[in-house]
């Protein structure tokens, strides 16, 4: 039997802790869209591992922020600290200041529709590869559409007000 429910990660963050220190590994479905289109809000599932060492540039950890929430964003720079700079997939602004007692554990795999796919695979890489070098494109991208709706929905005429010529 499989029991599904949503549960609060501080409730049951002993237990990840003492499971990752014991080199097992924790299953969930992450929340939230700022990692899509790798991870899709709710539907997918990840594999997360005590991390070995430091952590790589790419690398998804799950951490905890100064204000006590959960996040699962990628490695995409490092402070000359020794810290990490983190940003979701979907996202632009980058969160500076991680360190190494803020992370919970890594991912190592993730499943889509039941398919497994591990972070060491060939299409994995070149997935973040072209999400981290077409990030400044997708800004412009998105900025551009931005504006866009912006401008059309000013031009949308107002309930009431029809511009009609009168002879």
């Amino acid at each position: 039997m499989s029991l599904n429910k949503d549960v609060n990660l501080d409730d049951v963050m002993q237990i990840i802790a003492e499971k990752l220190d014991a080199g097992g590994t924790v299953t969930f479905n992450p929340r939230g869209t700022s990692m899509l289109p790798m991870l899709r809000d709710g539907d997918d599932t990840v594999v997360l591992s005590k991390p070995k060492g430091r952590l790589h540039l790419f690398d998804l950890p799950l951490y905890r922020r100064k204000d006590g929430s959960y996040v699962l964003h990628r490695v995409v720079n490092f402070g000359g600290d020794g810290s990490y700079t983190m940003c979701g997939d979907n996202q632009f602004e980058v969160e500076k200041g991680i360190t190494d007692e803020d992370i919970v554990g890594v991912v190592t795999a993730f499943y889509r529709k039941g398919k497994p796919y591990k972070v060491n695979s060939l299409k994995y890489r070149a997935y973040l590869e072209f999400m981290f070098y077409s990030k400044p494109i997708r800004r412009v991208i998105v900025s551009i559409v931005v504006r866009t709706k912006n401008t059309f929905g000013k031009l949308k005429p107002k309930k009431g007000n029809k511009n009609e010529e009168t002879s």
